[in-house]
């Protein structure tokens, strides 16, 4: 392989009328149905269903959580694509890092 691993994440994350996020990011941890899940950059392509829990990312020495019901996630070795049905406590204003 000639190309270099990616050293970040571009997360998007989207609710109903509403982007929550949007930054290049370290790493996500997300709440699959089977349990939470880590990713990092250079993460092979997944597809998953999100389950009940917390959703959190680390950017700039800063981590951030949002609380999660249901909908699912596309994983890439640079980016991560979150579709969520509900939030619990969503910020006033989205992020554009």
């Amino acid at each position: 392989m000639s190309e270099a691993a990616p050293t970040s994440l571009r997360l998007r994350v989207i609710a109903p009328h509403k982007l929550l996020a949007e930054e290049e990011v370290q790493d996500v941890t997300l709440p699959s149905l089977d349990g939470y899940l880590g990713i990092f950059p250079g993460h092979r392509p997944l597809m998953l269903a999100l389950g009940r829990g917390e959703l959190s990312f680390r950017a700039s020495g800063r981590e951030e959580r949002f609380s999660v019901e249901g909908g699912y996630a596309e994983v890439g070795p640079d980016q991560v694509l979150v579709f969520t049905e509900l939030t619990q406590g969503e910020p006033d204003e989205s992020h554009t890092g």
